[in-house]
């Protein structure tokens, strides 16, 4: 791993722990090892990085997902749902930091103003509403899912889905324990 990857790798965990405010490019060269001039040979500013780590997160959420559809093969849209939310889930387990990232309130603030960060946040969250509107296609498609707007269900699922992330992240329940009546509010959704 590059120095580079390491300070990304560092950074994303401390902005996902402490928030951005409360990061120092102190911690983060601590933490990897580097001289403050490293980091900010890489990074001109604490905001260059933080977009760096969020586009990072973004293109490690694509090849995550990229990868699980490579290996995996659904006979019906509707197992194909079940299967995405059931690998959505096992993720923001694997890679909490990642879902820590993005429940923060930071990133939407610095949308506001910056439209790199903006453009990111969209593109995660367009990646994640379309696998799930894949899924409402193809299961349209064979039958196993009923008539409905794909779009606006995808969007509707990964609320719900993402909320039980959010529950699990702030300690307030565990989203494993709800995971059998998760997926039945998916399959009545998808049925109607």
């Amino acid at each position: 791993m590059s120095k580079k990857e390491d300070i990304l790798k560092a950074a994303t965990l401390l902005f996902a722990t402490n928030g951005f405010k409360e990061t120092s490019m102190t911690e983060v060269a601590t933490m990897t090892n580097a001289a403050s001039a490293t980091i900010f040979y890489h990074f001109k500013s604490k905001e260059a990085l933080f977009l760096s780590v969020l586009n990072s997160v973004k293109d490690g959420i694509i090849e995550e997902f990229s990868h699980y559809f490579d290996e995996k093969k659904f006979s019906t849209g509707l197992e194909m749902l079940e299967g995405t939310v059931s690998f959505y889930l096992y993720l923001a387990g694997n890679k909490a930091e990642w879902f820590l990232l993005l429940h923060r309130y930071y990133p939407y603030e610095l949308a506001k103003k910056n439209n790199t960060c903006r453009q990111s946040l969209e593109d995660i969250y367009n990646c994640f509403v379309d696998i799930f509107e894949k899924a409402l296609v193809q299961g349209q498609a064979d039958g196993s899912i009923g008539k409905l707007s794909q779009r606006k269900t995808a969007l509707l699922i990964l609320s719900t889905v993402d909320g039980m992330v959010r529950f699990k992240n702030c300690n307030l329940y565990d989203a494993g324990a709800l995971y059998n009546e998760l997926i039945a509010v998916i399959r009545r959704i998808a049925a109607t």
